[in-house]
């Protein structure tokens, strides 16, 4: 087999060089090299015909080249590509780099017009009589073979990949016309800019300006002799001399390169004997390409920016593609810039400020010994924390206190994990996590859209940390448990009217329980959905009475951009992780911004900003105080503790910290984090505290804003006279006081000639808030006799004294007279 194969390649180079030959010395030279000049013999004039027919015209598609995604600042976060290639222009490249190539490979491509009949006929001769294996393609020649090459594999075609570099007279007198051709149409220089830019050199680095990058950390422009001939002279076999892998072979063939150089009179005896002086291996200072976001410094951030990108409901962006297939292929092809609107400082300082609350692959969690968590995850307390501005949704960082696994040792140690604890699952994130009392901001919504003003009241039961309140079925509506629904409070409180900022500052369970059930907790649900509160695999929070304690699962992106709503009076943006796009040629795309949309009243935007200030001021976030700048928010721990939340604002930022047990179900109680005991966490204790910093960061040379007043109507409210229902049911005074505007509420009794249950009073009396809630006290139907009279013990009569006069005697009266 091995003699057939050698005969076989011996005829192939015979019939080469004769076709060759003969084009140089019949076809060409009365065809191309002389045109107009007969040729002799009626076999050269056929032949002229036939080399005229074949195809001439050659177009060369875009080269593939790396994107770079950059923060808002420019710094470079990943270079998604096809192939490591950027593509430079040739005044940018260091001229000796320039004569290093046309030197060693094709010395006379300045002199010839696309074929080098000298090349041609040396090679033909040489390959012929088994002689060293020799080149006859001119530097333009190669050009046409990368050129049809890279064309095919851009459009999947194997075949014609294969054809472009397939030994053939046929292919090769193609190449011939081709060259011909295009020297018609093309500068030299732009020839071997264009060859520069296409040529593979060695180790996943395609063109000159990558290859520069890759092996000596450098631009092209700044390349010099000993560096430019290593380059010019692995094209010829990229994948066995590349320096990284075969340093002595890249030095043997780079000092054949500056001996062309040196014969062809390029550089002087004292250059190239300095040249190869030098070593291969201390020539290199590698660096590789962040080809994708597994080794991009943001890991997690960067994937999110891609899945955003490649979402095609996204409209804004269809200027990349309107398939995900086709925004794929230009991300990772089409040389774009994607600017980010990433902060670097921020996110840097963010991170630091999880990683100091919540170190990174803690084992706060004592071991369950059921579970059966690989390495024994379970134990692990997470954190993650996005931050947003509300005027735009641009997110300006995006932090969590685990690292992205790069091997696959990693991927199965303890602390990494490829998922992104801030996005939905469509952003390659998560389902979300409960985010507990975060969620009493919707119902406060509702509340004073429905007229609850800010100074009102609003109905509870009374609940404690051992003694729930409990609520039947039919109080909760058609979404309720038919077993009925159980709540608690962190401390002894409820049974009557709590005014709203009590309940807010104080996060009251049963207050905001109650309070769901009075607007109806599928209003409570529609106002979530509206202020585009969705769980992380992107449906509907649940309507259950439950969700008003924020039973569902949702990411900390987004609940910071709702929560974004109310810093931006009630218009929400959609987060959005893009400042622009331009091209590989410096001009911008065409990309639209996210709208912006009024989605809740701005007064009762401001309402509830109003209330969620007391929260920080004197509530369960005061660990959240910012100092002079006023700031907003919500506390939110679930049950057990198995996760807890801070969420809030100022007028310019907006941020969600979430830290829970992302493996397990497990309560964060009696755990130690960063040498700090907690006997169970609250949102307030962990999250509070880091959001306080977080915001503190991010807020950094921004003036400070006060929030915008609400109106007297939505802080004190519709006032109305409060009927008499003193002396009626608690079923009459309740209708009449419906009718008038007002829930009712039994807070109490007290002893009356009433009857027993008879209301007596109510409070407040006189005039109340439209839609507050009135307390009602009946009577106990008890009158309590009264007290007996005491009889006055007598008092003596003081004996006379040297100051007390003598008592006169007083004279009967006379009797009447007849």
């Amino acid at each position: 087999m091995s003699g057939r194969a050698t005969n076989l390649g011996n005829v192939v180079s015979l019939l080469g060089a004769f076709v060759a030959s003969a084009m140089v010395m019949g076809l060409l030279a009365a065809g191309l090299l002389i045109p107009a000049v007969g040729a002799a013999g009626s076999a050269a004039t056929s032949g002229v015909k036939m080399f005229d027919d074949l195809p001439g015209e050659f177009t060369a598609s875009a080269l593939s080249q790396q994107s770079r995604i950059v923060d808002a600042k420019g710094n470079v976060l990943a270079t998604p590509q096809q192939e490591n290639r950027i593509i430079v222009n040739l005044k940018d490249v260091a001229p000796i780099m320039r004569k290093a190539q046309v030197a060693i490979e094709d010395s006379r491509f300045y002199e010839h017009g696309g074929v080098d009949p000298r090349g041609i006929l040396r090679a033909a001769v040489s390959n012929a009589q088994g002689g060293d294996t020799q080149g006859a393609s001119t530097l333009t020649q190669q050009f046409v073979k990368l050129t049809l090459q890279e064309n095919a594999l851009r459009n999947n075609d194997e075949e014609a990949a294969k054809a472009a570099v397939r030994v053939s007279a046929a292919r090769k007198i193609q190449e011939i016309k081709y060259a011909v051709t295009l020297e018609k149409e093309m500068t030299k220089d732009q020839i071997l800019q264009g060859y520069m830019n296409l040529a593979y050199y060695g180790d996943l680095a395609y063109g000159v300006e990558a290859a520069s990058q890759h092996y000596f950390s450098i631009p092209s422009a700044k390349l010099n002799l000993s560096q430019a001939a290593l380059l010019a002279g692995l094209v010829q076999n990229p994948s066995r001399t590349d320096p990284i892998h075969f340093p002595e072979r890249a030095q043997a063939r780079r000092n054949v390169v500056l001996d062309r150089m040196h014969d062809l009179g390029i550089v002087t005896d004292k250059q190239w004997k300095t040249a190869k002086a030098v070593p291969v291996k201390k020539m290199l200072k590698v660096k590789n390409p962040v080809s994708n976001c597994m080794a991009s410094s943001e890991p997690y951030f960067c994937n999110y920016v891609m899945e955003y990108l490649k979402d095609t409901s996204n409209h804004g962006l269809d200027a990349l593609g309107k398939s995900t297939p086709e925004r794929i292929k230009n991300l990772t092809g089409g040389g774009l810039t994607i600017q980010t609107t990433l902060d670097a400082t921020v996110q840097a300082q963010a991170r630091q400020d999880v990683l100091k609350k919540v170190p990174f692959a803690n084992h706060a969690l004592p071991r369950d010994a059921a579970d059966k968590t690989k390495l024994g995850l379970s134990q692990m307390v997470g954190s993650a924390a996005s931050i947003v501005e509300p005027s735009t949704g641009r997110v300006l960082a995006m932090v969590q206190n685990s690292k992205y696994p790069t091997t696959k040792k990693e991927q199965s140690s303890y602390g990494y994990t490829q998922v992104n604890w801030n996005v939905d699952t469509k952003y390659q994130g998560t389902t979300g996590f409960q985010f507990g009392s975060t969620a009493k901001m919707f119902a406060i919504v509702r509340a004073l859209e429905t007229g609850t003003p800010v100074s009102g009241t609003v109905p509870s039961k009374f609940a404690s940390p051992t003694k729930p309140a409990y609520y039947s079925y039919q109080e909760q509506g058609p979404c309720g448990d038919p077993k009925g629904w159980s709540v608690h409070n962190d401390y002894a409180v409820g049974g009557k009217p709590i005014p709203l900022k009590k309940a807010t500052a104080d996060s009251i369970n049963t207050a905001f329980a109650s309070l769901s059930m009075k607007l109806g907790t599928t209003k409570v649900r529609d106002t979530m959905t509206k202020m585009h509160l969705l769980q992380g695999d992107g449906s509907k929070i649940g309507c259950n009475p439950s969700a008003v304690l924020g039973t569902g699962v949702v990411t900390p992106l987004t609940l910071a951009s709702s929560y974004a709503t109310l810093a931006n009076n009630g218009k929400y943006c959609p987060p959005n992780p893009i400042l622009s796009i331009t091209t590989a040629d410096k001009k911008p795309l065409k990309i639209g911004t996210p709208t912006c949309k009024q989605v809740i009243d701005p007064d009762v935007a401001k309402g509830a900003t109003e209330l969620l200030t007391g929260v920080i001021k004197n509530g369960t976030g005061v660990r959240a105080k910012l100092g002079a700048r006023p700031a907003a928010g919500k506390t939110g721990t679930t049950d057990d503790h198995v996760e807890s939340w801070f969420v809030g604002y100022t007028a310019q930022r907006a941020t969600a910290v979430w830290v829970g047990t992302p493996y397990s179900q497990q309560g964060m109680r009696h755990i130690t984090l960063a040498g700090q005991s907690y006997s169970g966490v609250f949102g307030g204790d962990i999250a509070a505290p880091i959001w306080k910093d977080l915001t503190e960061a991010a807020s950094q040379g921004l003036p400070i804003r006060d929030f915008d007043t609400p109106s007297d109507k939505i802080l004190n409210g519709d006032r109305v006279a409060v009927p008499f229902v003193g002396g009626m049911t608690v079923e009459e005074a309740t209708a009449r006081l419906k009718e008038a505007g007002f829930n009712a509420q039994v807070a109490g009794s007290t002893n009356s000639g009433y009857s027993r249950g008879i209301v007596v009073y109510t409070d407040p009396s006189g005039t109340a808030m439209r839609g507050s809630t009135v307390s009602l006290y009946t009577s106990t139907g008890y009158v309590p006799p009264p007290p007996p009279k005491s009889t006055p013990k007598p008092t003596s009569t003081p004996k006379p004294t040297a100051t007390t006069p003598k008592p006169t005697k007083t004279k009967k009266p006379p009797p009447p007279k007849k």
